[in-house]
């Protein structure tokens, strides 16, 4: 069964940075399409950014120039590297992933930005 483990989130200061990690388990198969979302209380989930192997790599407008998402395909792995934090940018993070056409979710991983 596939399952998508992140990891990195936490408290850190405005101007701060964070780095999340995102990792498919229980498949071989890279996945194709990876993104992060964030949610914030009281607020629906919003695309952070998101990159397609081999296309183009999109961003919100709120987190462009500081956000930057990468992949490891060796690894299975997303990143999503994250600074000049801002405490706008406080929510639940959550990675998604396509694999094998079948979109998938992680857990969440809390940030929170202090002013």
């Amino acid at each position: 069964q596939v399952q998508l483990v992140e990891s990195g989130g936490g408290l850190v200061q405005a101007g701060g940075s964070l780095n999340l990690s995102c990792t498919a388990t229980g498949t071989d198969r890279t996945f194709n399409g990876i993104g992060w979302y964030r949610q914030a209380p009281g607020k629906q989930r919003e695309l952070v950014a998101y990159t397609v192997r081999g296309r183009s790599t999109n961003y919100a407008d709120s987190v462009k120039d500081r956000f930057t998402i990468s992949r490891d395909d060796a690894k299975n792995t997303g990143y999503l590297q994250m600074t000049s934090l801002q405490p706008e940018d406080t929510a639940v993070y959550y990675c998604s992933a396509n694999v094998a056409w079948i979109t998938y979710w992680g857990q969440g991983t809390q940030v929170t930005v202090s002013s």
